[in-house]
């Protein structure tokens, strides 16, 4: 969501500004923008829409300039129009925020019954009145800065940029991620490590309530006290090569074929095949003190979430609450002191989850994270991570990172039980050996994606679809459900098998599809008689099992996937494969955006 690049530079800017917009695409966005100083001027470029336009706006308007703040925006206050997008502009200050201001409301009825003059209906044009206005009253930029960031409530990033100081870049961040670069006679600002990767390998990560000064020569920062600090500059390691598609039609297509090896590359940091156990990361935490695990994730990651409930009390009996974060903190929850509090997180940035982990921590819980991001700020607020190594996923709609997550929970499931005593070592050992089996079983299973391309128009034309599945199935139901509904705006819904019968079989007739995923095992024929319910109303049933599963229940389904016997232990490894390819090319059938669907952001940074 929303995506900040800035530099301070020695030459001119405005490519290098729209190139680092192109790598913050993955996020999500629906208009962009980039403001330079040229001849003592601010002078901006903004576009709706994706940044072919504003490359269209650049091409027929070049803009120049050594210094400048870029923008990618994801709509909140006002829809996405030129107005609206950022850079802000307020007297001689322009601004880029990422985030929201929860009190913009009285503070733009203060500086409107000042006299100042709103062009947007963006919560961010207020801050950047409050800075020019400081500025205008004869403070300088520093100190405008440090005057006006404690007024503001709410989650931000921001990037300031001054008229009359072409040597200065100010940023700031409060619950949303900002990282500083540093070059050689040149800094650097940006969202994360990926998008300044051309630039610079070296970044410090801004703690909360850090704020920067950054100029061509030097790089400063203040902690919320206003108290020069020091943070550790890192080796970022994200790549500077472009990322490409290759021959994939699609980043999400690209990234769903590369599950086998991602997979493989996380379960390496986690099973020891040799020694037939499953190790983590050594952080000091005893597991078999672990009495109650509480999950808390959003989207995607919740429903990896769910699965991992059922792994952890089957194998290691241990209860497990789990939430979604946007609920978590309001429900006020009671945690026993010294429980485990696990949150999942694609980007690690997720305001929702962020803001749990903190409640957690506040309530005496050790905290566990897995994240794709280890640089993240879950990432460096936990006590055990657990990272997944799916590389930078580009699609919105999450795959590759999904079944990266589910490999790090049957670890973490695994290695629970051991701990606790409730698993033999000849029980660990077949747990690895099934765990190594998973990447040959997605390869396989990737084996049908002509298949399931060639029967997507069967859904396509749907107004509604229904997933059904029992166990840990059921959130594989919910999860393509959700992806159908992400990339191909179709409305779907994820039941447990059993509850289709308690209402939901109102919604059956023969213009419903119903995708029922059911691997054949000792749920196996319960789910089929809740098929068979479907079908005697005229639902149109695509089946996805094992060969055992088809040949006891292909008959008169409207099409069937044959995926590979596995382990329960991956079987939801295994079918999240199909779910995603048939979203996909459901997805490609009715000519909808795939990587960067309509109203969606990859990383979510305001709650």
């Amino acid at each position: 969501m929303c995506g900040i690049v800035g530099i301070v530079g020695r030459s001119d800017v405005a490519q290098r500004l729209f190139d680092g917009l192109k790598r913050l695409e993955y996020r999500g966005y629906d208009s962009a923008g980039i403001c330079t100083i040229v001849d003592g001027e601010l002078d901006r470029r903004r576009a709706e829409g994706k940044l072919e336009n504003l490359a269209a706006e650049l091409g027929a308007h070049p803009l120049g300039g050594e210094v400048g703040i870029a923008h990618t925006r994801w709509a909140t206050h006002g829809p996405p129009t030129v107005d609206n997008a950022h850079p802000h502009i307020a007297g001689r200050v322009a601004l880029v925020h990422n985030g929201i201001i929860e009190n913009f409301k009285p503070l733009r009825d203060e500086l409107i019954a000042d006299g100042r003059t709103f062009l947007s209906e963006t919560d961010s044009e207020v801050v950047a009145h409050l800075v020019a206005r400081e500025v205008e009253r004869g403070a300088s930029p520093q100190d405008a800065v440090a005057t006006v960031l404690p007024r503001l409530h709410g989650a931000f990033a921001i990037a300031f940029l001054f008229q009359d100081d072409p040597d200065l870049i100010i940023g700031a961040r409060m619950g949303a991620p900002l990282t500083v670069g540093f070059g050689k006679g040149e800094n650097y600002l940006g969202s994360d490590a990926l998008a300044l990767a051309p630039l610079t390998q070296q970044i410090a990560y801004l703690d909360e309530g850090d704020w920067v000064v950054a100029r061509r020569e030097s790089v400063q920062i203040y902690d919320r006290g206003n108290n020069p600090v020091e943070r550790a500059i890192v080796t970022s390691g994200a790549s500077s090569a472009p990322i490409e598609k290759g021959n994939y039609r699609h980043y999400m297509l690209k990234e769903i074929h590369e599950q086998p090896l991602v997979v493989a590359q996380t379960l390496q940091s986690y099973v020891r095949p040799f020694e037939g156990e499953v190790a983590l990361p050594d952080a000091g935490l005893d597991l078999a003190e672990v009495n109650r695990v509480t999950i808390v994730a959003c989207g995607t990651s919740f429903y990896a979430g769910m699965v991992a409930k059922y792994w952890f009390e089957q194998f290691a009996r241990v209860p497990v609450d789990i939430d979604v974060a946007s609920e978590f903190r309001y429900r006020q929850p009671v945690l026993e002191p010294g429980g485990l509090a696990l949150f999942i997180s694609q980007s690690g940035e997720t305001a929702d989850t962020l803001a749990a982990l903190r409640h957690a921590r506040a309530e005496q819980q050790r905290i566990a994270v897995v994240v794709n991001v280890p640089t993240s700020s879950m990432a460096r607020e936990a006590d055990l991570l657990l990272p997944t190594h799916a590389g930078p996923e580009i699609g919105v709609a999450s795959t590759k990172a999904f079944t990266c997550q589910l490999a790090v929970l049957a670890a973490l499931a695994a290695n629970l039980a051991a701990a606790k005593g409730r698993l033999t070592r000849e029980q660990e050992r077949e747990i690895v050996s099934h765990l190594q089996e998973a990447p040959a079983a997605l390869n396989a299973a990737l084996g049908h994606d002509e298949e399931i391309a060639a029967m997507a128009h069967l859904v396509a034309p749907a107004r509604d679809v229904l997933y059904l599945g029992r166990g840990p199935d059921y959130p594989m139901a919910l999860e393509g459900a959700l992806k159908l509904k992400e990339i191909s705006y179709i409305h779907a819904e994820g039941y447990a098998a059993g509850e289709m019968k308690h209402g939901p079989i109102a919604l059956i007739d023969d213009h419903v599809p119903v995708i029922v995923i059911a691997p054949s095992g000792p749920l196996f024929e319960k789910t089929v008689s809740n098929m068979q319910e479907v079908r005697a109303r005229g639902g149109k049933i695509v089946l996805i099992s094992d060969a055992e599963g088809l040949d006891q229940a292909r008959e008169g389904c409207m099409a069937t996937i044959e995926m590979p016997k596995v382990h329960p232990l991956i079987a939801p490894l295994v079918y999240a494969v199909p779910v995603q390819l048939l979203a996909y090319h459901v997805a490609v059938a009715k000519g909808t955006d795939v990587d960067q669907p309509r109203n969606l952001a990859k990383s979510v940074t305001v709650e």
